[in-house]
């Protein structure tokens, strides 16, 4: 069922987030360490912040000082704190943000309307194909969002094609929860082990981490090789840990929608300007109805677009268009702006590749400079070169493109301590 928020009108979305804002606002001065002291120091008067159309007049809060003043940002007594979750930081030690009982709350009612978007309904088979563990918040959300909805929960967590395939023979899930580039892994192992795919019960992907889409909105390189060959829908779904909320994407596939309920977000440019619809700008987050640690205005560093025209699936909530790089990773290289994932687009078309790793790093004359490492199933000059050509032709640029180990890769690339895939070491000095 579709909230009725966002079927409301977009005056009426407005004049509900001015409230919640309100609401927010009342709540920092009041129970947060951190913000009563931004706003003493800043000489900051709430009162004149009448909307969202005002936030330009609050300061707005890094990573850097989320890590630094960490449990500052706390807004309850610690003992309310049921769960624990971290993300990693930007000055070495990672980030905990606390869950109190109702934080859980909204977390799996963020999730059920993530996952009914797509949907999910009760009786449904759902397999969970990342991790649970390790205090990460995202396998925690899904599990709790299934359970709020009813669903039946196949909790696999991360790799191992075979247990993943053993689990749809034996229990016949519908939808399965996934880093899409590991579905062409699942793939791979089906036709070797003769694994009738399309056949199985698996009709529906929710596909995080990694992008589905171009900047356009149209298919990318990744998804075109999964439904080439396996015939299932890829939802994509875009969250993080400092956000507690997602944007999902409904049967259009035109953006994740927000959760006008639990998320205000601005897209600003490098001098903290709006940016028209459309137009590319970091996500600046502001959370809502969180009791441990709400954040204001909060600066994810996420490159993405606002996409306002009305979807057709009946919602009014404006959407999210693909995460197309993070502000701190994009690269100047001879001249051209890019970010990674338009790297890995255009590596994702090569089926011949099956591993890679991007290395950014520092010139002695203080230009970035890329360097590409692939393992392929047969190494041969002509494959470097046609890599090579595709990037000049797609992107103007023509980075290093080595063949590397196929062992050295998968250990640098599935690094045990890390609780996603590396697929970019940037080794500049930030």
């Amino acid at each position: 069922m579709i909230p009725t928020i966002e079927q409301a009108s977009l005056e009426e979305i407005k004049l509900f987030q001015d409230q919640k804002l309100s609401d927010v606002l009342t709540y920092l001065n009041t129970h947060s360490t951190y913000y009563k002291r931004l706003f003493q120091r800043e000489g900051i008067d709430l009162q004149r912040i009448r909307g969202v159309q005002d936030l330009p007049l609050l300061p707005t809060t890094s990573k850097e000082q989320l890590q630094q003043f960490n449990w500052d940002f706390l807004c309850v007594p610690e003992e309310e704190i049921i769960d624990f979750s971290t993300t990693s930081g930007t000055l070495g030690a990672p980030v905990v943000f606390g869950l109190t009982d109702a934080d859980l709350d909204r977390l799996a009612y963020n999730e059920m309307i993530s996952f009914e978007r797509v949907g999910i309904k009760k009786g449904d088979r759902v397999q969970i194909m990342t991790t649970l563990d390790r205090r990460f918040m995202a396998g925690l959300a899904y599990f709790l969002g299934l359970r709020k909805i009813g669903a039946g929960i196949l909790r696999i967590g991360a790799g191992i094609p075979q247990m993943q395939w053993d689990s749809i023979q034996q229990f016949k899930p519908k939808f399965l929860v996934v880093v899409p580039s590991f579905l062409l892994k699942m793939i791979a192992y089906a036709e070797e082990h003769n694994i009738d795919y399309n056949s199985s019960s698996v009709k529906v992907a929710i596909c995080i981490g990694e992008n589905l889409r171009t900047a356009e909105l149209q298919d990318n390189q990744l998804a075109k090789r999964i439904q080439e060959k396996w015939n299932i829908a890829l939802h994509s779904t875009y969250a993080s840990t400092e956000m507690s909320s997602a944007f999902t994407e409904c049967e259009a596939f035109a953006g994740g929608h927000q959760h006008p309920a639990l998320i205000i977000t601005e897209i600003l440019d490098d001098k903290g300007q709006t940016v028209a619809d459309g137009e590319l700008g970091e996500l600046v987050v502001t959370t809502l109805g969180i009791e441990a640690m709400p954040l204001l205005r909060y600066q994810t560093g996420d490159m993405v677009r606002r996409h306002a025209a009305p979807c057709t699936c009946g919602r009014n909530s404006y959407r999210i268009g693909p995460v197309e790089g993070r502000k701190q990773q994009m690269i100047k290289y001879k001249g051209t702006t890019l970010f990674p994932p338009a790297m890995f687009d255009v590596l994702a078309s090569y089926p011949a590749i099956e591993h890679y790793q991007i290395e950014i790093s520092s010139t002695a004359v203080g230009t970035d400079d890329i360097r590409i490492l692939i393992a392929a199933k047969q190494q041969h000059s002509a494959l470097l070169k046609e890599i090579k050509d595709s990037f000049q032709a797609k992107l103007r640029v023509i980075p290093n493109v080595e063949f590397e180990r196929e062992e050295i890769l998968i250990s640098r690339i599935y690094n045990p301590l890390s609780r996603k895939p590396i697929y970019l070491v940037d080794k500049r000095e930030q």
